[in-house]
């Protein structure tokens, strides 16, 4: 029986301060269109729904069907493409990594392919998007930004440095929880043109209509995160629940990869916009202390041997809400987590599966062979990066990973 005052969540959340709800001099748009760097942002009330509205927009101007997705994303993006009456492409990923393997793609691209979401996972920017880029063009396919996990990351000089979500077509980021910047569930969405800029506002406005229910839960569900997401309230509504799941042995719950093909798309309400701009303003100098914390502490788990640190390198500048392991088999993983997982120390597991695996997800898939990313889902386990994790805390992380890697 865990008995910890103190929870550390899985991933860096930005506190919210009761100065938040005071009236904001910037909208929640123009001050996330001047931290991206871009011309307009537009909100929608998840990154699901940004996504949705993303592709529902894209397939107005095109006859082709198919979107390629990653073989290791969370099962939200397939369930967005096929509501938008798409059909999703696996494609695998490259050894030991989140990002495409490029033999994988040429494969899977072709002439009917509408387009290619890139992932930037877990605050890491995908360093292969050039070679995607020019594949992308030549069979004439959009190019989205999957950058839910990692508003703030940023490329290095071969894009000039601009944001992730920035560079390609059009880029969509989630507000949801543990992802930084939070209005509990919000997803943004921006574009390179301004015809595809207006081809979103349009297809939002005709989708996204107002709905009292689902805002008005999420207003009593934000005011739940000021309340309980502190180092003496996350065990109430997050350790609890997931020690639960894991001892039902439900591990899809555990993580919270139990997605349902049915999502609202509604209007998301002033007052939390409001909060999301002026929690917006402490967000830099939360990422650079993350950032700070988070290289220290890669350089310690590095030292052990046999252990994997999924971590990009060159010139990007990355967030890290958590830390990606690779641990030396499945066995080796499960092991650690089992000493781990239920001890209140923010360690887990991202998603459960390849996205290929999850059996409500299979039939609709081709068959595809995606050995790299059923090897990533086995081995990986997640060490959070929050603030609240003390040193003493990641050095009983340390031990227990020595000893089992």
């Amino acid at each position: 029986m865990i008995n910890r005052l103190r929870e550390v969540p899985p991933t860096a959340g930005l506190t919210l301060s009761c100065k938040d709800v005071l009236p904001s001099k910037k909208s929640l748009e123009s001050s996330l269109a001047s931290f991206l760097n871009t011309p307009t942002t537009q909100i929608e009330c998840s990154g699901t729904a940004a996504l949705t509205i993303a592709l529902l927009a894209l397939k107005k101007s095109s006859a082709r069907q198919t979107v390629i997705i990653s073989a290791y994303t969370c099962p939200w993006v397939p369930i967005a493409v096929i509501y938008c009456g798409l059909t999703p492409v696996v494609c695998d990923t490259k050894k030991n990594t989140f990002e495409y393997c490029p033999d994988a793609l040429v494969k899977s691209i072709n002439q009917d392919t509408l387009a290619v979401v890139v992932t930037h996972l877990g605050g890491h920017v995908a360093s292969n998007l050039g070679e995607i880029l020019k594949l992308a063009k030549q069979q004439g396919s959009y190019l989205i930004e999957d950058a839910a996990q990692s508003l703030g990351a940023r490329f290095g000089k071969q894009f000039n440095y601009k944001a992730a979500g920035t560079v390609c077509d059009i880029g969509f980021y989630s507000l949801g929880v543990g992802k930084g910047l939070t209005i509990f569930a919000g997803g943004v969405l921006v574009a390179k043109d301004e015809s595809l800029r207006k081809a979103l506002r349009e297809t939002s406005t005709e989708h996204a209509h107002n709905n009292l229910l689902s805002e008005t839960k999420r207003i009593i569900e934000l005011v739940g995160y000021y309340l309980f997401y502190r180092p003496l309230g996350i065990k109430w509504v997050f350790g609890l629940p997931l020690r639960r799941h894991l001892l039902q042995g439900n591990m899809i719950k555990a993580v919270g990869d139990d997605c349902a093909f049915k999502f609202p798309i509604h209007k998301v309400s002033a007052w939390r916009k409001n909060i999301g701009a002026n929690a917006l303003a402490r967000l830099p100098i939360f990422l650079k202390q993350s950032q700070i914390q988070a290289q220290q502490r890669i350089q310690q788990l590095k030292k052990i041997k046999g252990l994997i640190v999924v971590c990009q390198t060159n010139d990007h500048v990355d967030t890290y809400p958590f830390i990606y392991v690779l641990m030396p088999s499945e066995q080796v993983r499960d092991a650690a987590l089992k000493s781990l997982w239920q001890q209140g120390l923010g360690v887990g597991r991202l998603f459960i599966h390849a996205i290929s695996d999850y059996d409500y997800l299979k039939s609709h898939f081709q068959q595809s062979n995606t050995p790299n990313a059923q090897d990533f889902a086995a081995r990986g386990l997640i060490i959070s990066n929050s603030q609240w994790m003390r040193e003493q805390d990641f050095l009983q992380i340390q031990q227990i990973l020595l000893q089992y890697a």
